[in-house]
């Protein structure tokens, strides 16, 4: 496995967290920071990596928490796992209690939307185990009914040809997939990391269970839309327009959806808005979860 020294760093500075029999590598800073941490919350086929260059803008003045969610990045890629988003929701709570965190700000981005809607019918429900303060979605489809999948997430679904795909993916298509869903263009060594980070301990052989996922959205639709209809916490939907796949309509739906939610769009952005310009996403960030205090 070849890292850039950014991955590398980014490995240095983070733990393993083991809950339920898992190694969860977490990044945790600011530990004794006052006010709500910010916890980040990744997207598929990625991981927390996603954050690194809008990492030390986001951390100024407050702890900050990211893990890489099972099946991802430096944490345990099992055989016999389910990779449901209930499972993921139950890492991230099982990681904070681990950590001390008993609130937080939320920031989710791709399938890390849906694991923090997860969170939210738990909140609703009084079973979350911890306090939710803030929530920001980022170009995630939650609404998958809108959103346009990618070529590759439609064979990865099929039976008998998902682990096929996943086998004979190369480096070079998996690239190539990538800046297809980018309106700027990211550091090459960002989508070098990514790839071998999936490689790691045979990762990209368990998408077609992670993707599943997809199937969950569909089947659970109206219990994480409706803990967003009935969310009575300060929510921005910040979008990259120019997503391919998590379109626009997903975010003016999330944003209508969503009481008092604030959208903003980012008009010249795509799918990854942390890589494409970390700057202008940590700025939005900030600036609302300091006007929701």
């Amino acid at each position: 496995m070849t890292l850039s020294e950014a991955a590398q760093r980014w490995r240095a500075r983070g733990r393993i967290v083991r809950v339920r029999d898992l190694d969860v590598f977490v990044v945790s800073e600011h530990d004794a920071a006052a006010g709500t941490p910010l916890v980040l919350l990744h997207g598929f086929p990625s991981s927390s990596l996603d954050f690194h260059r809008c990492w030390d803008a986001l951390a100024e003045g407050r702890r900050i928490v990211a893990l890489d969610l099972p099946g991802f990045g430096f944490s345990s890629k099992p055989v016999d796992y389910g990779y449901s988003l209930f499972e993921q929701a139950d890492v991230v709570e099982l990681v904070l209690r681990a950590l001390g965190v008993d609130r937080a700000d939320l920031l989710a981005h791709d399938m890390g939307t849906s694991v923090a809607t997860e969170l939210l019918a738990r909140r609703e429900a009084g079973l979350l185990r911890f306090e939710l303060e803030r929530l920001v979605l980022m170009n995630g489809s939650v609404h998958v009914e809108l959103a346009h999948l990618t070529p590759s997430q439609k064979l990865l679904r099929l039976p008998g040809v998902g682990p096929l795909v996943a086998r004979l993916s190369s480096g070079v298509t998996f690239r190539a997939q990538l800046r297809r869903i980018l309106a700027r263009p990211v550091a090459p060594a960002d989508l070098d990391d990514m790839y071998e980070l999936l490689r790691l301990g045979d990762g990209r052989l368990r998408l077609p269970a992670i993707i599943r996922y997809l199937e969950e959205r569909v089947r659970f639709a109206r219990r994480w839309s409706g803990a967003l209809e009935r969310l009575d916490r300060p929510a921005l939907i910040l979008w990259g327009a120019k997503d391919p796949v998590a379109v626009l309509a997903i975010a003016r739906q999330l944003a209508r959806e969503t009481p008092g939610a604030t959208l903003v769009t980012m008009d010249d952005l795509g799918h990854y808005p942390q890589l494409e310009d970390p700057a202008r996403v940590a700025a939005e960030v900030r600036r609302f979860l300091a006007a929701g205090r």
